[in-house]
């Protein structure tokens, strides 16, 4: 037939066909009746109070310790589960726990007996720590583990812990004080830094806002820089169109009006030089036809004056006296020439003799009497005698 289990439960089964015996923790297991035996053992965890009373420490100090331990037997661990059989097997959960207890306890005062109260009770983890080193490799061995140990209670008739108490509570005090004084100093100390860092704080955050500024007062100059030079570069460009537009309205009609005046200058400066050179040529042809003009006048004056002499030699003194004649007039007229353009004229006289026009008369009429000696003394011809004397022919 079918027996079962639960996982807090082992079954062992023994007898016929059943050497070792069969051991199922948590499951099911066929029996055959009257040849084959089945025992079960429990697999629950057990909670075990630990007190060691009065156990003398390494200095002699009694004290009582409480521990709680928590231990069950491994079904998992097929060698575990088979030593605990041998050992439990047949046995209830309060006689495991009982010999668990037993061996536990025991444990426990032999490391209490090697440790001071001192160390017990500053540095409680260590000596949990060791109990559970100590008890759980004897445990094994009975095929129990020993889940966890914790160290309850520690306590003594003597005082002893109290006084350790007060000594502790003093030591702490005085800690407490001295902390609270260093507490204090490094207080001071931290606020002295921190208003320093503070401060140096504000001088960095200064520094850095003046750089800030600095940065944004660069910044806002290379702006500046960059507009100015787009403006430039408009201004330019700007410059660049009115520049075209000056030479496509200004220069190049400016430019084809030089061009065109140059040309009407340089055709008016052919038509110059062709009319100056027509008008020296005419100048040329004008003066060859007065010098050839001059000339013949020259030459017919000069045939002229030859016969003039011929005629002079043939007549001599009639025609000097010919030519004086014809001069005469002339001579006449230059002596009354300044009469006739006087305005005014006034007379001086001595007193006697005629007076006013007459008088003027008179003195033009003595100086042309006078003419005939005058030529005669210059030419030495006598016109009065010249009358009377008859021409010579040749």
């Amino acid at each position: 037939m079918f027996f079962t289990c639960g996982p807090n439960e082992a079954m062992v089964v023994s007898g016929f066909c059943r050497s070792p015996p069969v051991m199922v923790a948590g499951g099911r297991v066929f029996v055959l009746p009257c040849i084959q035996q089945i025992q079960r053992i429990s697999l629950n965890t057990l909670t075990l109070n630990v007190k060691s009373e009065k156990v003398y420490t390494r200095h002699g100090v009694p004290i009582s310790v409480t521990g709680i331990a928590q231990v069950k037997i491994q079904g998992q661990n097929k060698e575990m589960l088979a030593a605990a059989c041998q050992m439990f097997l047949g046995k209830t959960e309060a006689e495991i726990a009982h010999i668990a207890l037993e061996t536990l306890e025991g444990h426990q005062r032999a490391i209490m007996a090697h440790m001071t109260v001192e160390e017990i009770y500053k540095d409680r983890q260590k000596f949990s720590e060791q109990v559970f080193k100590v008890a759980s490799s004897d445990l094994v061995n009975m095929g129990i583990s020993v889940v966890s140990y914790t160290l309850k209670d520690i306590h003594d008739d003597q005082d002893y812990l109290h006084s350790l108490g007060k000594a502790r509570t003093a030591q702490v005090q005085k800690d407490a004080r001295i902390g609270e004084a260093e507490a204090k100093r490094d207080a001071g100390i931290r606020e002295a830094k921190a208003k320093q860092e503070k401060v140096s704080a504000q001088y960095l955050s200064e520094i850095e806002m003046a750089k800030t500024k600095q940065q944004i007062e660069e910044q806002r100059v290379q702006v500046q820089v960059v507009e100015r030079a787009q403006q430039v570069a408009v201004q330019e460009q700007e410059i660049a169109r009115r520049e075209k537009e000056l030479e496509a309205r200004v220069r190049k009609p400016a430019e084809a009006e030089r061009y065109k005046l140059e040309r009407l200058a340089e055709a008016e400066k052919s038509q110059l030089i062709m009319q100056a050179e027509a008008e020296a040529a005419s100048v040329r042809m004008r003066g060859e036809a007065e010098a050839f003009a001059i000339g013949a006048r020259a030459r017919a004056e000069a045939e002229q004056m030859a016969k003039k002499a011929e005629a002079f030699q043939l007549y001599q003194e009639a025609a000097q006296l010919d030519m004086l004649l014809e001069k005469l007039p002339q001579v006449a007229e230059e002596i009354s020439g300044p009469l006739t353009s006087a305005n005014k004229i006034t007379l001086v006289s001595s007193g006697s003799g005629t007076m006013g026009a007459a008088k003027v008369t008179g003195e033009v009429l003595d100086i042309l009497t006078r003419l005939p000696e005058s030529v005669e003394r210059l030419t030495g011809v006598s016109i009065s005698q010249v009358n009377h004397k008859p021409l010579r022919t040749a």
